[in-house]
């Protein structure tokens, strides 16, 4: 299966370690989305799409790259970490996954966990979810990852 992974990880890498324990069980390619030319997405069988969490949105850098993508078709699933958890009824992941199914992709699930956060006040204290993500978090990400490759997602 030919898999694209494109994760925006810009704090503390804390997101292209989720993106590299998905691209583990995919074995798939993990870019930025300023390397990777959307005409490759268009020639795999499944593409991923993460960053962290910045004031409860997926990183510019991502959202723009998807904005742009030209309309097409095919599998793909979101992925985000984030220092706070996310609210029920507002899942940080939403509002991509809505964009990419309006680009005619099929959104197959989400991937969420907890990671180091420094953002300014939790700096003072040296951050929040210092061990994150964890050995738990990347069997976690892994699964996942399982699921979509067994087309389960």
């Amino acid at each position: 299966m030919n898999t694209v992974i494109v994760c925006a990880s810009v704090s503390h890498g804390n997101t292209r370690r989720v993106a590299d324990a998905m691209a583990q069980v995919l074995g798939a390619k993990v870019v930025a989305p300023e390397e990777v030319d959307p005409g490759e997405l268009a020639g795999a069988d499944l593409v991923g799409f993460g960053s962290g969490v910045f004031y409860s949105r997926l990183h510019p850098r991502l959202t723009d790259f998807v904005k742009a993508l030209p309309a097409g078709r095919g599998r793909a699933f979101v992925f985000a970490t984030s220092g706070l958890p996310e609210l029920p009824r507002a899942p940080f992941t939403r509002p991509l996954a809505k964009l990419l199914e309006a680009k005619g992709f099929e959104v197959e699930g989400s991937f969420l966990c907890r990671a180091l956060d420094t953002w300014a006040p939790f700096k003072l204290v040296g951050g929040i979810n210092k061990q994150r993500p964890n050995d738990g978090d990347l069997a976690a990400a892994r699964a996942f990852a399982e699921r979509l490759r067994e087309g389960r997602g």
